[in-house]
């Protein structure tokens, strides 16, 4: 009886495996950007998932690049240091001092990332904007002087290339230069710029929420697909609101790219990096041209 019960799991695994071979095929060779935050950021078990899927990514053949930011973390250090976090329309003031441990946590959150990458046996590469000439900002433009916070002006992807040809995983941290000042930049907006330099197949965004939802507290109401014309009604409606508005911009910056499909998923669900991509029904909300 057990032996049954057994062979019946083997088989639902291997059911698994058949349909996931589609995908594989569709996206050997391709590159895939991951965004990375929210929860899957901070809690250690949802981190070892999210980074055995980029690795599994790796070994069958596509080219994940994994952009980043801090904010919980930077908040973290910067109010153990007896500095206040202040912000502007969701954007953090960033002084000189500020600038500085922004910089600091996310090495801190590169490094780490990059070890544990290494560690489940593929090889990953940390990098910043100033590496390479990989990110150029500018000032950010508002009524308020926010300091050093920017905007991409241009991604050069050169060595992103040069270390997927080599089989490294790029891990790059959303900071860029300008006239040889640091500046920190949104990780949703970085990681939409740097999807459409690549013309990855996928742009795919980690949350802590099931996706955009027509009402944010009934996960009934996910919309699994939006197309970019109904962006801006969804907006007036309220429906895209807070703090999916620059993850919502970055998924269109990246399609008028030429990024093929962007994705915004949960990313407190286990494997939720697989199950987006390797399975027929998906979990998220997908926004295509």
């Amino acid at each position: 009886m057990q032996f049954a019960v057994d062979l019946q799991e083997s088989i639902g695994k291997a059911d698994v495996l058949i349909e996931a071979l589609k995908y594989i095929k569709q996206f050997y060779g391709k590159t895939i950007v991951i965004k990375y935050g929210g929860h899957a950021m901070i809690d250690e078990g949802l981190k070892e998932k999210v980074i055995l899927d980029i690795v599994l990514m790796k070994y069958v053949g596509m080219n994940p690049v994994i952009v980043h930011g801090g904010g919980p973390e930077i908040t973290e250090v910067m109010d153990k240091m007896g500095k206040k976090s202040e912000f502007v329309n969701g954007l953090r003031v960033t002084d000189a001092d500020a600038m500085e441990i922004v910089e600091m946590v996310l090495g801190r959150i590169n490094k780490g990332l990059v070890a544990l990458i290494n560690q489940h046996g593929a090889k990953a590469v940390g990098l910043s904007g100033k590496d390479a000439g990989l990110i150029s900002a500018e000032k950010c433009k508002m009524d308020v002087d926010l300091g050093f916070v920017g905007d991409v002006s241009e991604i050069d992807p050169t060595i992103i290339n040069v270390l997927d040809k080599e089989g490294f995983i790029p891990v790059i941290s959303s900071i860029g230069t300008c006239n040889g000042d640091t500046y920190n930049i949104n990780a949703d907006l970085v990681a939409g710029e740097i999807a459409a330099s690549l013309k990855a197949e996928k742009l795919i965004m980690l949350t802590d929420v099931r996706g955009i939802m027509r009402d944010p507290k009934d996960e009934k109401t996910l919309i699994s697909t939006i197309k970019v014309s109904e962006v801006d009604n969804l907006e007036k409606e309220k429906v895209i609101s807070g703090g999916m508005l620059p993850k919502v911009e970055a998924c269109e910056i990246a399609l008028r790219g030429g990024v093929k499909k962007t994705h915004i998923i949960d990313g407190r669900i286990s494997h939720s990096i697989l199950l987006e991509i390797f399975t027929d029904s998906g979990i998220g909300t997908q926004i295509i041209a």
